[in-house]
């Protein structure tokens, strides 16, 4: 399972990095391979904005139909459009292509609570 060490996660299973001063959102290795392939991405709308565990957004798979939930606090500014076409992206770059959205305002307190990959990986072991 790739966990990517400068990432932060959240116990939902979605990655935080911080890129260009946004705070850019995606789903991780784990999840994206338990969903299988995805078929479809409902990204939020730019502008939205989202609190810390909400939903804000959804991958549909062959398999089954899944919440995104907001590991942080902030306002959409940005969206993965590729998404819209190329679904699959999350599938096969989940880390990189296949990100979600980016946030803006986002708490610094809010992300230095979401987890590293070395407790990310000790959250995976305790669900297997």
């Amino acid at each position: 399972m790739n966990i990517p060490a400068e990432l932060k996660y959240s116990s939902d299973h979605e990655w935080v990095a911080v890129v260009d001063g946004k705070t850019r959102i995606g789903i991780t290795d784990y999840a994206q391979d338990a969903l299988g392939d995805v078929v479809y991405v409902d990204l939020p709308q730019v502008g939205d904005h989202v609190a810390a565990g909400s939903v804000f957004g959804e991958v549909e798979s062959t398999k089954s139909v899944s919440e995104l939930f907001a590991p942080l606090s902030g306002t959409v500014v940005a969206t993965n459009d590729a998404l819209e076409d190329t679904p699959e992206l999350v599938n096969s770059d989940a880390y990189g292509e296949g990100w979600i959205c980016e946030l803006e305002g986002t708490d610094p307190v809010e992300y230095e609570a979401l987890l590293d990959a070395e407790a990310y990986q000790e959250l995976l072991e305790g669900q297997g």
